[in-house]
């Protein structure tokens, strides 16, 4: 059976490992290369597609079969629409390929950390509703949410304030807006590196 030299940009982020629209986001910036048919949707070049999984790291596992780490996963809140996107535009380009979850709330991020915890959590503080204080408040409250997640805090209040509001968690690093991608990507960086660590000394040594 011919393998089809395309796909939609769903099966491109199934292969991939990450969500349809950082798929179209790459397709978008030429990261990807695809055309679109008559009728508008896009269809991408699977070669295209295959050669961004041949750049990804692998690890031998058992009996040495080579085994691709999980997904680096990604949740920023933020209620500003602006900001998400800019998000969006920026994690695309980190060399880990990250899966990304934007969502602008706090209650939208309890759950998507129960559904699928993140490895690095960015939030704001500042947030209608729910704010990021009391967010954080009760992520702490429940152990079996928080282990192994690394947040950081992007906010535009000062130290005097946030000690006002009842302070974040001392596990908790803050950064000043406007959004330091240089210091999150380096964050993101070790986060990686350690988890693939601990990934490759999780896998059973190749039989004899």
């Amino acid at each position: 059976m011919t393998q089809k030299t395309f796909c939609t940009t769903r099966e491109a982020a199934h292969l991939l490992g990450m969500s349809v629209s950082t798929v179209q986001l790459w397709v978008e910036s030429g990261r990807l290369q695809a055309w679109k048919t008559p009728g508008g949707h896009r269809r991408v070049f699977r070669d295209s597609v295959d050669a961004l999984l041949q750049r990804r790291p692998t690890v031998v596992g058992h009996a040495g079969l080579s085994t691709t780490p999980p997904p680096f996963r990604v949740l920023v809140v933020e209620d500003d629409l602006q900001l998400l996107r800019l998000y969006q535009a920026n994690l695309a380009s980190w060399p880990m390929h990250p899966e990304v979850a934007l969502v602008d709330n706090a209650v939208a991020a309890l759950l998507e950390v129960g559904r699928r915890r993140p490895d690095l959590l960015i939030t704001d503080l500042q947030m209608p509703g729910m704010d990021g204080f009391n967010m954080l408040r009760v992520l702490f409250r429940q152990p079996e949410m928080a282990p192994g997640v690394c947040i950081v805090v992007v906010t535009g209040l000062d130290e005097t304030e946030i000690k006002r509001r009842g302070g974040v968690p001392s596990s908790v690093e803050l950064f000043p807006k406007p959004i330091p991608f240089d210091r999150l990507l380096a964050r993101a960086t070790a986060i990686a590196h350690r988890s693939l660590r601990k990934h490759n000394e999780s896998e059973p040594a190749p039989e004899l």
